[in-house]
């Protein structure tokens, strides 16, 4: 910066020769010079207050605009930042085919102590023994009295026991918030459900964990936060289900059964509408596995899908079947069931009476082992177990059930001839309730291979074809005349036209061989309505026994075909289902339009 002298000596000297003050020339230089100055500090001030406001004004519109967004916005709680990977606690429900509420969440809070906060200890531990009588009091005042600084008392508890808690007013006992796991419906569907623990928890939540059924089975999904609390939706109906329990409660008591199961299924899609095991348990308090004896005795055992038993003669429709498939017979051919049939030193004989010879129709209704040993001595051993397999009976049943892979066939090591023969009506193969039902709909729908499924279908499988239409129509038709003048007349229910197959298999010794002379295991396999096929029942009871007479009676035609008929009656109008007058010709099934 250059300055301009106060005193320039040009001026000082012109000022002098005109006789004026030299003086006056510096102060007005000085005036001057002190008025820039002014000037330019007067210009930085304006800039920066300038600049100022700027900055206060965009502030103010940020301020604005955030504020302007938080109120479009959906409110939320706030979520606290935590280091790791957090404890995911909230579990998608599980709903029915219309929606109703199998599993869902409850907030409720869990019980812990801070032993060192605690006031009286022995008191607390006293209080805390009255309200939760399961406690282990000396184990408390242990824990309390101890070097311990953190202690679990409950992992969950109700309204009214954290208040009895919070009214012992000590410091140390502190709750804190968690989901639990709630089955509204106690028992019913308990072995489809399985049930739900915690895993890893702290104080301020818990992880449910599915531990059986479809609880396990969708476990991922379920805790998935991907899925935005989508529930899952099941093929079970919670109507239908609950009906088909109270019966098959009723009539495994009745006919003092050890234990029953019943499988009812779309015969189309393969949707499971209801299954049910007896004897259950609630998932809400559900039980410990038996640590010792027979698994099966455990009312956590899911007889339907993880029991495997000879299911007796409901397997003879098979072989029919699978003979007229061959080209081998027809409904009318007449076979030799003259008896005993002899193989080595094995004898093969009828359950009562019956004629030399028979239709292979008669032999369904009047349920002849011979007849059917026969005809499945002209199959083969090796094309009757791949016929069997076709069906799905010699594998482990895919339902989305974390216990399926459980229920494995037992199958004879050696498919000999005798195996063969004895397969055909049922003895000498294990299958699963389940199994049964599979195959009776693969078989009766029109020929079409069906898996069982607990999830909703959007429509009707398209498996591979088992047999044709028109075997499958014959055998059907069979199926009907065993109801309405063979083994299974209890059976029939007016308006729904049911047909079906009984089955009554000798119990095996659970050591040493053999079999009990007075125990079975008695089954129905039955669809309905027998003139447009939609639904198949399968009806089994451990251990039955009709005693209204003078000697028990166990056969299936007195203990699962009442239950079976009853069932039917119950839950057909609410599968939506409209009584039905038969058709007067059985020869052959004729197909009706809603």
């Amino acid at each position: 910066m250059i300055r301009t002298p106060l005193r320039p000596l040009a001026r000082i000297l012109k000022a002098r020769e005109r006789g004026e003050d030299p003086g006056a020339i510096a102060a007005e230089n000085l005036r001057l010079r002190h008025e820039a100055i002014a000037d330019k500090a007067r210009n930085r001030a304006e800039s920066r207050l300038l600049i100022l406001g700027g900055f206060f004004a965009v502030a103010f519109m940020a301020v604005g605009l955030r504020m302007g967004t938080i109120a479009a916005t959906m409110p939320e709680e706030p979520r606290s930042a935590a280091a790791g990977n957090p404890i995911i606690g909230q579990r998608a429900d599980i709903v029915d085919r219309n929606g109703r509420i199998l599993a869902t969440n409850l907030a409720t809070h869990s019980l812990y102590a801070q032993p060192q906060h605690l006031i009286d200890p022995l008191g607390a531990a006293a209080q805390l023994k009255a309200i939760f009588p399961e406690l282990d009091q000396e184990r408390l005042i242990k824990d309390f009295t101890g070097a311990r600084k953190f202690v679990w008392i409950r992992r969950q508890l109700s309204p009214e026991q954290m208040q009895q808690v919070h009214d012992i007013g000590s410091p140390g006992l502190l709750f804190g918030p968690r989901d639990m796991r709630l089955y509204p419906n106690g028992p019913i569907a308990a072995h489809i459900l399985g049930g739900a623990s915690y895993g890893r928890e702290d104080v301020a939540s818990a992880e449910v964990i599915g531990t059986a059924g479809i609880e396990r089975q969708f476990d991922t999904l379920l805790r998935d936060p991907a899925n935005e609390g989508q529930p899952l939706e099941l093929s079970l109906d919670l109507t239908v289900q609950a009906a088909t329990e109270e019966v098959l409660d009723g009539g495994m008591k009745l006919l003092n059964a050890k234990g029953a199961a019943s499988v009812l299924m779309d015969i189309h899609t393969g949707e499971v509408i209801a299954m049910a095991s007896l004897p259950d348990f609630d998932p809400n308090t559900r039980p410990q596995v038996l640590l010792t004896g027979d698994q099966s005795d455990s009312p956590l055992f899911n007889r339907a899908v993880q029991g495997v038993y000879e299911l007796g003669s409901t397997y003879k429709i098979f072989a029919i079947a699978q003979a007229m498939e061959l080209g081998l017979i027809n409904p009318d051919s007449m076979i030799d069931t003259k008896g005993p049939l002899t193989w080595g030193r094995f004898r093969i004989r009828d359950s009562h009476s019956m004629p030399p010879v028979m239709s292979a129709t008669d032999i369904i209704v009047e349920s002849s082992n011979v007849g059917t040993g026969r005809i499945a001595l002209q199959i083969g051993g090796d094309r009757q177990r791949d016929f069997l397999a076709s069906l799905g009976l010699t594998e482990p049943t895919r339902i989305e059930l974390s216990e399926a892979p459980s229920g494995r066939p037992l199958l004879p090591p050696k498919w000999s001839e005798v195996s063969t023969m004895t397969i055909s009506f049922g003895h000498g193969i294990s299958d699963s309730p389940l199994h049964l039902a599979a195959a009776y709909a693969s078989l009766l729908n029109g020929g079409t291979r069906i898996e069982p499924t607990l999830l909703r279908a959007a429509g009707p499988q398209n498996g591979p074809h088992v047999v044709r239409p028109e075997v499958s129509a014959r055998s059907l038709s069979m199926l009907r005349q065993v109801v309405t003048r063979g083994t299974a007349s209890m059976g029939d229910v007016e308006g729904y036209l049911v047909a079906g197959k009984t089955g009554t298999a000798d119990k095996p010794m659970e050591r040493g061989g053999g079999y009990y002379d007075d125990k079975v295991i008695s089954t129905f396999a039955t669809v309905f309505p027998a003139n447009d096929p939609k639904y198949v029942l399968i009806v089994t009871l451990d251990e039955p026994s009709e005693n209204s007479g003078s000697e028990p009676r166990r056969t299936a035609g007195w203990t699962a075909v009442p239950v079976a008929a009853e069932m039917i009656r119950r839950v057909a109008p609410l599968l939506g289902l409209r009584p039905q007058i038969e058709p007067e010709t059985l020869a052959s099934v004729t197909l009706t339009s809603n």
